[in-house]
């Protein structure tokens, strides 16, 4: 018989509100020589402690944070490079029987409510697609009607669709929790990341801001990517959402859940993502919790020191100048041209409708503007899915990314999915913006000489008509 979440989970919550609350008052005031013991670990790039992190989390001083600034830059270019990998968020269905306080698509607001078709899938897949997306994060509410199945079924349906030279490589999922065998039934479609956020791991506000709904059990949700990891899927994103409780208290519990991971399964999360409150149909942000931008980059930079080797998120929530500061403090993945109404992108809406969608989105512009504003700014925009197709997942893309190896696959293949978009989808001013950062950086890169050389001549295949070349 399926577990469901109205059942009780037997295990103990992993999250020690109580420890969180001890340390990051025993270290309230750190010492210089304790800040620069947890900086030369994070120098090593080892993944710090809950208590390393409490002491950077309490640097308030301004030439700490610049120093927690500048480290994270540098861990940020050894481990990821000047790569930045792009996605779209596609909205699948917004039936829901959850009333999250923050949230434009809880149950109690009056909105059209509606699931998409395998034919519609189709439609918003071929039009993103046509703007030269290879990857997307299919979003869907909590509701019966989107069982396993349906989103098994929508999954397969986006991964059918060709159109010109262009397809989706990857699809990730940010659904509800599951119980493991509905996660086996998910993995049949061959998804990438599932994504669950906590949104607070403080336990008190969880359930004020969750008060009717699968999602107010904390447990459940709390322990659903331990269960899909269980079930075999080795790819896993976790979140809060910055703004419901104190962000100090928040990036402790994103640590707590990291160290469950690891210690379990072997692994941590593949992302970790921060978004914060927005504007949103009925909702309410508490003046106390709101997190601004300054707090929003020491979280970025902090994570970055605290897990090197771990994908950070930043969403097009934020506009278009804060992400461009962000982007060299840690951030690994962006969304962009992003459309977050249901048929958004086939409809090609240019405004929002807040009666139509989960929250307000502070960066509208196009996927070929951003990708534009990175290149001119030294930044390689990747559309690479090599990793998840040939078996680096999970242990396996630790084993590569830790020793530093993964430069030699990543870089490469950001330039090739990058050729790609530039030959199939780009204006002309971005196509020769794009090919001088490509000339720019086989030339200054530590790419070894056997590999500059293949990647020359599989970017003539790609300019020939070539696609899908990859290490």
């Amino acid at each position: 018989m399926k577990k469901t979440w109205k059942e009780e989970v037997k295990e103990k919550s992993f999250i020690n509100g109580e420890l969180i609350e001890t340390l990051l008052e025993k270290n309230k005031n750190p010492s210089e020589d304790e800040f620069e013991i947890v900086m030369e670990k994070a120098k090593r790039q080892e993944r710090l402690s809950i208590d390393d992190v409490s002491v950077l989390l309490n640097s308030d001083q301004e030439d700490r944070v610049e120093k927690i600034f500048s480290l994270a830059k540098d861990i940020k270019e050894k481990v990821y490079g000047n790569r930045v990998v792009l996605f779209a968020p596609l909205y699948i269905g917004n039936k829901c029987t959850n009333s999250c306080t923050y949230c434009g698509f809880k149950v109690t607001n009056d909105i059209m409510r509606k699931s998409l078709s395998l034919d519609e899938v189709q439609q918003e897949v071929e039009a993103l697609v046509d703007e030269g997306h290879k990857r997307v994060i299919m979003v869907y509410g909590t509701h019966p009607d989107y069982p396993a199945e349906y989103i098994r079924d929508t999954v397969k349906k986006a991964y059918t669709v060709k159109k010109g030279n262009g397809e989706i490589r990857r699809v990730n999922i940010n659904a509800s929790p599951m119980d493991e065998e509905d996660y086996k039934i998910v993995k049949e479609a061959g998804i990438g990341t599932y994504q669950i956020f906590q949104e607070t791991y403080h336990e008190e506000t969880y359930k004020k801001v969750h008060p009717r709904g699968e999602k107010s059990n904390f447990k459940w949700r709390l322990f659903g990517l331990s269960r899909a990891m269980k079930a075999g899927i080795d790819d896993v994103g976790i979140g809060a959402l910055f703004g419901l409780y104190k962000w100090k208290f928040e990036v402790m519990g994103l640590m707590q859940h990291v160290e469950h991971l690891e210690s379990n399964f072997g692994v941590g999360p593949h992302t970790i993502s921060f978004p914060r409150l927005n504007e949103a149909t009925g909702s309410k942000k508490d003046p106390e919790y709101i997190v601004g931008d300054m707090e929003l980059k020491r979280i970025i930079a902090i994570l970055r020191l605290a897990v090197p080797y771990t994908g950070l998120i930043l969403t097009a929530r934020e506009n278009a100048e804060l992400r461009r500061e962000c982007m060299t403090l840690g951030v690994s993945q962006i969304d962009a041209g992003t459309q977050i109404e249901l048929q958004g992108y086939s409809k090609k809406k240019e405004e929002q409708d807040l009666s139509k969608e989960q929250f307000k989105i502070g960066d509208t512009r196009s996927l070929d503007e951003v990708m534009r504003e990175l290149m001119s700014s030294g930044f390689t925009p990747s559309f690479c899915t090599a990793c998840y197709r040939l078996g680096r997942t999970g242990e396996h893309f630790m084993e590569f990314s830790k020793p530093g190896f993964i430069h030699h696959f990543c870089t490469p293949n950001a330039i090739l999915t990058l050729a790609e978009y530039l030959e199939d989808y780009a204006g002309e001013e971005t196509k020769a913006v794009g090919y001088n950062l490509i000339l720019e950086q086989i030339e200054k890169s530590e790419l070894l000489p056997e590999v500059k050389e293949t990647l020359k001549v599989k970017l003539e295949k790609i300019k020939k008509g070539e696609r899908d070349l990859y290490y």
